[in-house]
Order: structure tokens, then sequence, then C-alpha cells
């Protein structure tokens, strides 16, 4: 019994340890953090000596915008990129990241949860839930032109230059510095990823804008395009040939590659077995969810789990 209570205390202490040098280490990394009541904001630098801190599990729970310049190379869930120019990316709390390489040039980290800014409630504001965060069908990043990343930077100096003032109004005002980017690089994700004349087509855009968000809202109960197509009230043909028209990726492959993006996440970072991630995500089935995670991605997902596990090992060595 006294074992027992020994191990339970050795293991308290380290966790307050490991606790006090987190905090010790966030703290010696320059951030600047609006908090009031529920609603948090903050910013900092990225480069090399902030990159532990960016990729800390601390702001998991965050909401994430990045303006990173040429020469960074991160890790968005399973893709890897290396920007070639200044790119913004956008990343939502329930995705993995992970910036691998710093640039020459410092770029900016935002975090903020949803009480300080919500994308949903300030959807019709903004248009960019479901193109820049809870996207399925892309990767949720925006390519800068050189008047385009003066534009953008200008923004992200302005919302450092409010930390700096603590006037009462400042967090209004980097509200009002955080919309602005959205609408912005909502405006150009569209050109790069839809091209002029879709980017024109606004009600088929909306469309898609619209099926996405169900998607992330329903996809662990709702694995058809018929469930979907109930919910829009029209018919699946109708749904399929409004993506035709877009030039994008199927409805049906939209509601399988989230679904199967889920099951990675829960492979590499959970102990969750197979058949408890076939029932998380609403498989009666679990036979069945792994055919299909066989068929998306071409192994198991015993043999997923174990060959990226096996990977990042090998990395760490």
């Amino acid at each position: 019994m006294w074992s027992c209570f020994a191990q339970l205390r050795i293991f308290i202490v380290w966790v307050f340890q490991e606790l006090k040098l987190s905090s010790l280490f966030h703290s010696m990394i320059k951030r600047s953090v609006f908090k009031s009541n529920l609603k948090t904001l903050g910013l900092m630098r990225a480069n090399d000596q902030s990159l532990d801190a960016i990729n800390d599990d601390f702001y998991k729970p965050y909401i994430k915008v990045l303006y990173l310049p040429k020469g960074y190379s991160l890790t968005v869930d399973f893709n890897t990129f290396t920007t070639k120019q200044s790119t913004l990316f956008f990343i939502s709390p329930n995705q993995f990241l992970q910036i691998n390489l710093a640039g020459p040039d410092s770029g900016y980290f935002i975090f903020y949860n949803r009480d300080f800014y919500c994308i949903q409630i300030h959807d019709e504001e903004v248009a960019c839930d479901g193109l820049l965060f809870n996207n399925i069908a892309n990767m949720p990043m925006t390519t800068l032109t050189k008047d385009e990343d003066s534009s953008i930077k200008y923004l992200f100096d302005q919302i450092e230059f409010e930390f700096s003032l603590k006037d009462a109004t400042h967090e209004e005002m980097i509200r009002t510095y955080l919309k602005q980017l959205f609408i912005k690089s909502a405006r150009q994700w569209k050109k790069q990823h839809l091209g002029k004349i879709v980017a024109q087509q606004h009600n088929e855009l909306e469309f898609f804008r619209k099926f996405t968000r169900l998607v992330e809202e329903h996809y662990k109960y709702k694995h058809s395009v018929s469930d979907y197509a109930e919910i829009l009230s029209m018919a699946s043909k109708t749904i399929t040939h409004r993506f035709k028209r877009l030039n994008l990726l199927q409805p049906n492959e939209i509601i399988k590659n989230r679904l199967v993006l889920e099951a990675k996440r829960l492979l590499v970072h959970t102990s969750m077995t197979a058949k408890e991630i076939a029932f998380e995500l609403g498989y009666e089935d679990p036979a069945y969810f792994s055919r299909q995670f066989m068929i998306k991605t071409g192994k198991s997902p015993s043999s997923f789990r174990a060959k990226f596990l096996g990977q990042n090992a090998e990395a760490t060595t």
C-alpha cells in the first residue's frame, strides 16, 4: 500500500515540475496576449527561437493563423509544406501542427479561442468558414504575391502595435484587423483554388461552403450524400451536379476523406483500437470501416499506425 502512495507522490511531483517547466518555457518566449473573461488572443513572432513554443501542446485547443515567409517547413496533419514565398496557414483546433524548420526571416503566429472570434458567428461578414477553416477539399493555405504580402504583413504589424498601446479599445481594433485578414485571405484563396470564373459564381461557391460546414458538423453520424441531401432539402443528384460545375472533388469523396482523416488522427494521436475508432466514427461494423480505410489509404488501420509511428520514432533518433 505504501509503495502505491509513494509512486503516486512521485508522479504528482513530476507532473507539477513539468507544468512549472512548461510555464517557464513559455514565459521566456516573447508573447503578446489579450485575456478578458473567456476571450483569449495571442501573437508571437515565428522564428527559430520560438519553434518549440509554437509546436507545444499548449496551443492545440486554439484556432491558429500563421504568416510564414520563404524557407519554412511545416507539417499539418499528414501533409508537409515548404514555403517558397510568403504563405498564410489557417489551422483549426483539431488539426496537428508542427513547424519543422524556420526560414531566415521572422513570421507571425496568432492563436485565439472562439470566445474572442467565432468564425461561425461572423461567417456572413467574412465568408471564410469552409474555405480558410474547416475546408475538407483543400488545404487551408494561401500564397501571397509581393503586393499581397505587403498588405497582409501590415495587418499583422498593426495587431502587434495594438498590443504595445494597451489602450482600452485595442480589443476591438485587434478583432477588426483579424476580420480584414480573413476577408483578404478568403478572396485570395478563391482566386488561387477556384479560378476567376468559378470565383464569380457566388451561389455555387456558397453552396460548396455550406456543404463543407455540414460535413464538418455531422461526418461522425452521416456518411452518405443522401443524408446531407435530406438536410439541404434537395436531391442527391443535384448536389453532385453542383459540385461538378465547380470542378471539385465529388461530395461522396469529401465525406469519405473527412472520415479517413479523423481515423488517421485517432490512430496516430490516441491509443484507441481500430474497433473503438470505427464506433467513434459512427460505423456499426468495424470490419466495414477497416475495408473503407484500406481502400482510401492502401493500408489497414493497424499497418498505418505502425508505419507512421515507426517513421516518427526514426526521425527523432
